[in-house]
């Protein structure tokens, strides 16, 4: 039977000085075993999101499409089962606010109400540490990957944000291949009280200056919009800082801003495939399409032109979908192109089905690299966002 001061146990744990510098793992198991519960296993999914690779090396991987566990990270639920050698084991999800992180494996001899509100605890508990860990200590970097990783696609996975941001009103995610060999891809999403900002860049090429023009366009917008920039002086930023330091190269990018209270849309489109609108599972055709504008980099600065700001009302449950070329070009199983009626028809039948944003775009992704027997023509990136404002 699970002591009445579990909580209290835990609470000394965590407030002992000496168990500060604890590693992950061993932090884990001491939480648990204050929390009453027999044993826990911290699971990440790994760069691609195709397993879940445990932190502690002595027991193995699961796979996210085959496995209890996995169902746990695809649709963000408890799952509760018979634990092989006894008792009962919770698969619990791991999300730092609406990034999926992995799964907790709590085993307990039974799983009583209590013993789940402790096992919730515990991964919330592990999902900080996460977080709070994973940018410094390489352990975490080893765990998610499966292979190799090349000079431009580290430079690059160093500098995105998180797949996933969301408040109560918005939800963004995000997905890129090949994960271990980006040339010039790259995603922008970030949250304000009042706003969401995304964006999707495509650099011409793909190498290491690829990734060095995808980068610094990044760091120019970034830098611009936390001075409180509009979106032409961010995109003027991004221009100027590719004319300047990178001269012979240019990429294209949309940047966009949504007004969470009204879902006004404004965006710019520097000689990017234009995003799509899905309302009420279907796609609005050409709702967002519009003239296009020389790419970000010196063509805009030689062609001295005034980017314009294109507007447009979003209604609650609006999913805009941004995205790279490489994405529509894929050849599907039969040898077609993806193209665009087939890449908002998966994207309708998920959301039709109740499948999560994130978890749609991984089934996606996967589909496209599958068909081409995991090797893309050129880098794939899919960014979707979603208004959702709560009901007054």
């Amino acid at each position: 039977m699970v002591p009445e001061s579990a909580d209290g146990a835990l609470g000394a744990f965590l407030a002992d000085p000496a168990n500060l510098p604890l590693d992950l793992t061993t932090s884990v198991a001491g939480s648990a075993r204050a929390l009453g519960l027999a044993n826990a296993v911290v699971y990440l999914a790994d760069l691609q999101q195709r397993q879940l690779a445990p932190l502690n090396a002595t027991v193995p991987a699961l796979p996210i499409d085959a496995s209890l566990a996995g169902w746990c990270y695809r649709t963000q639920s408890l799952r509760v089962d018979e634990h092989h050698h006894g008792g009962m084991v919770a698969w619990l999800p791991l999300v730092d606010g609406a990034e999926r992180l992995g799964v907790l494996g709590v085993t307990a001899p039974a799983l009583d109400p209590e013993a789940l509100r402790r096992g919730r605890t515990l991964a919330a508990l592990c999902a900080l540490m996460i977080t709070s860990k994973r940018a410094y200590e390489d352990s975490f970097v080893h765990t998610a990957r499966t292979d190799a990783m090349t000079l431009p696609a580290e430079m690059l996975r160093a500098y995105l944000p998180p797949r996933t941001i969301g408040c109560t009103r918005a939800l963004s995610t995000a997905v890129l291949e090949p994960a271990y060999e980006l040339g010039g891809d790259a995603f922008e999403h970030d949250l304000t009280d009042t706003a969401l900002h995304a964006g999707v860049l495509d650099a011409v090429g793909h190498d290491l200056a690829s990734g060095l023009v995808a980068v610094l366009a990044l760091a120019a917008a970034r830098n611009a919009r936390r001075v409180g920039a509009d979106l032409h002086d961010l995109v003027d930023s991004a221009d100027a800082a590719l004319s300047r330091w990178l001269p012979d190269k240019f990429c294209t990018a949309i940047f966009a801003r949504l007004d969470l209270t009204t879902g006004r849309l404004r965006w710019i489109n520097c000689g990017h495939p234009p995003p799509l609108l899905i309302r009420d599972h279907r796609l609005v055709a050409h709702a967002l399409d519009r003239d296009p504008e020389p790419p970000m980099g010196l063509p805009a600065v030689l062609a001295s032109v005034t980017r314009h700001v294109h507007e447009a009302a979003l209604e609650p449950g609006d999913r805009v979908l941004m995205y790279t070329d490489g994405v529509t070009e894929a050849r599907a199983a039969d040898g077609s192109q993806f193209g665009l009626d087939r890449f908002a028809d998966y994207v309708i039948r998920a959301a039709a089905a109740g499948e999560p944003p994130a978890e749609t775009l991984r089934r996606l992704i996967h589909s496209l690299l599958e068909a081409q027997d995991h090797r893309l023509g050129d880098d794939a990136t899919i960014l979707m966002f979603e208004w959702c404002p709560q009901p007054d």
